[in-house]
């Protein structure tokens, strides 16, 4: 690693980590320990089935504790590339810096307003159908959350390692009760029983390109939605916000991810959707898990791909509605909205 690189990589680590300090708290406790341990892994660079002992990720946590402690109040700092300071948050100018060296960047806003940066090795870089897209292989510096997919205007960034991390805790998860559900169903698609690892990267490979499709339908979803990002940002920490990204979802799905899954039977990839839907999904659209299992029983995919086309029309109307209250309501719509959306489930 050269010197210019390795402080590019200081500096991106740093802002993780002031955006930990001042986010991480926001984790129940349990959900905290759970990407603690597999943030440890990826900082000392342990395989998938590598064992942690308690003693070493606990003094690794402590230290780390004390790190954000120290740097909570900081500033985040500018990107320094060929003699240039950046603004951390434009990633745009920084990546038409770093492209021709083989590098992607990102910075953005997720969940919770939590600020999210990371650097990595690019291995794709396509433009399809206006949308600029950047996948990542090996990264150099994240945050305790690392978003495996996020979008940016018309620019999508997707994060293989972090999307391979993310499937391996789904799949051990899976592992400890390995109940017969949609998750046991994606899993038999592949070998791991025999291949492992060359079935992980088989998942993984599978599994980004339909996050690439769920994150055209979030850019087709916000043309459709605009002030959404404002309100989300005012209904924080409510039962509404965690409504209105259920409905959200559930619209860039019918969008885009859905329609072209069910169009290319992509079995394993549909299997694995049902699988990871949020209870709060499943709560406003229960409809989808029945038309799934009358797809799996009868292998006849026509009622769920009608359903996608009426959940279309639903979600763009609810997302419409949802917008409206905020803009009459304000910092009070979270009742109207919580209302609204348990009034409407499909």
């Amino acid at each position: 690693m050269s010197p210019s690189h390795r402080q590019l990589v200081e500096a991106v680590q740093y802002n993780c980590n002031i955006s930990d300090a001042r986010y991480a708290g926001n984790y129940t406790m349990c959900v905290y320990l759970l990407k603690m341990r597999e943030y440890f892994r990826w900082e000392m660079e342990q395989d998938f089935n590598s064992s942690l002992t308690k003693d070493d990720v606990g003094r690794w946590l402590v230290e780390r504790e004390q790190l954000w402690s120290d740097i909570e109040d900081s500033e985040y700092a500018h990107i320094h590339i060929n003699g240039e300071n950046h603004d951390p948050f434009d990633s745009d100018q920084i990546n038409r810096k770093l492209i021709n060296h083989g590098l992607v960047y990102s910075a953005g806003i997720g969940v919770k307003s939590k600020p999210h940066f990371f650097l990595g090795d690019l291995v794709r870089h396509d433009s399809l159908n206006g949308y600029n897209i950047f996948i990542s292989s090996r990264e150099y510096a994240r945050d305790l959350t690392s978003p495996p997919a996020m979008s940016q205007n018309q620019t999508i960034y997707i994060r293989r390692e972090s999307f391979k991390r993310m499937l391996w805790e789904k799949i051990e998860t899976w592992r400890w009760s390995k109940p017969e559900n949609a998750m046991a169903r994606a899993i038999a698609c592949y070998d791991f029983d025999d291949a492992l690892d060359q079935s992980l990267e088989n998942m993984t490979d599978n599994e980004l390109e339909s996050a690439i499709l769920h994150e055209i339908g979030e850019i087709k979803a916000g043309e459709h939605l605009q002030g959404w990002q404002e309100m989300m940002s005012q209904i924080m920490f409510t039962q509404a916000e965690i409504m209105a990204r259920a409905v959200r979802d559930h619209l860039a799905d019918a969008l885009s991810t859905l329609p072209a899954l069910l169009e290319q039977q992509n079995d394993a990839s549909i299997h694995f959707y049902m699988a990871n839907l949020t209870n709060m999904r499943r709560h406003i659209f229960p409809s989808l898990m029945e038309a799934y299992q009358d797809w799996e029983n009868s292998n006849d995919v026509s009622a769920l791909q009608q359903l996608v086309e009426k959940g279309r029309t639903h979600w763009l109307q609810q997302s419409k509605q949802i917008l409206a209250l905020f803009n009459q309501y304000g910092d009070n719509s979270h009742e109207h909205i919580e209302q609204l959306v348990n009034n409407n489930t499909l």
